[in-house]
């Protein structure tokens, strides 16, 4: 078989399995691959929760703690009754939630895995400052859970890794003799500048814009987000890589879009009143 049939094949196999894998991002519509189960996914991460807390240091700042799972709570409340109201799934339904408040006042980070497992430093604490804040911080974590983000960069790294080895079969094992000459993972570092990491900054926006979503509709005022990334940019002043090289937008661009995103989020998803 020559090459060109081999890669009509392999295209349009590609394409049989591709097409029935898209869904849409909740709220925003967008539309994305997802080829890996998201239960195999929150199953994995709840796993590696058990093993974050049992390597990690937790905090025994209860009053903290308490304030994480009392937001948690009002999104996890919001979000549902959100999706409920609009007639629509709720992507929160398979959630197990869980909150931990990790004791590491050098790293200002949080996260939250798949299926709802939250995690966040003690660190992260001094730029949040207030409720306002540490709401507009968990809101954007929690995003990425609701929006299926994991789900949708593993789909995606599977098929750039079977892409790339059918180009190098293709090519007669080009791209293998470019790794093998230059001593590095040329492919890899090309398909993560131009490919993974403006889908990553993609996902980024996707989630300060949800998460401004998920504060307001949980009674947070989300205002304070904008503080949050100038204190955030404070803190990285200097040490920011340049925005083409990172999985994440450059602060500077961050506040331009969540106030361009400010007045049509209050407007739009107000407060959610339980009877």
């Amino acid at each position: 078989m020559n090459r060109r049939k081999f890669l009509s094949y392999v295209g349009c196999g590609c394409c049989g399995f591709i097409l029935p894998s898209c869904t849409t991002t909740p709220i925003t519509d967008r539309k994305q691959l997802s080829i890996i189960p998201e239960s195999k996914l929150n199953a994995q991460a709840a796993k590696i929760y058990e093993k974050v807390k049992e390597k990690e240091k937790m905090s025994d700042d209860i009053k903290s703690l308490n304030q994480i799972k009392e937001i948690g709570k009002k999104m996890e409340d919001s979000i549902s009754e959100y999706f409920y109201r609009k007639k629509l799934d709720d992507p929160t339904a398979n959630f197990d939630w869980e909150y931990i408040l990790i004791d590491n006042k050098k790293v200002r980070n949080a996260w939250c895995m798949p299926g709802g497992k939250i995690g966040i430093y003690s660190g992260m604490l001094e730029v949040t400052k207030n409720t306002n804040g540490l709401a507009a911080v968990m809101g954007h974590e929690v995003a990425h859970a609701v929006a299926k983000h994991s789900v949708e960069r593993a789909s995606r790294g599977v098929l750039l890794n079977t892409g790339t080895k059918i180009i190098d079969i293709a090519s007669g094992g080009v791209l293998s003799k470019i790794n093998n000459t230059t001593g590095m993972n040329a492919v890899g570092l090309l398909s993560q500048l131009g490919i993974m990491n403006p889908f990553n900054r993609k996902q980024e926006s996707e989630a300060d814009y949800l998460g401004m979503i998920f504060s307001s509709l949980s009674g947070y005022d989300i205002r304070e987000t904008v503080n949050i990334w100038k204190r955030m940019k404070e803190f990285n002043k200097g040490k920011e890589p340049a925005e083409f090289m990172s999985t994440h937008p450059s602060a500077d661009n961050r506040i331009k879009k969540l106030n361009n995103w400010m007045n049509e989020v209050i407007l739009d998803y107000p407060p959610i009143k339980f009877s």
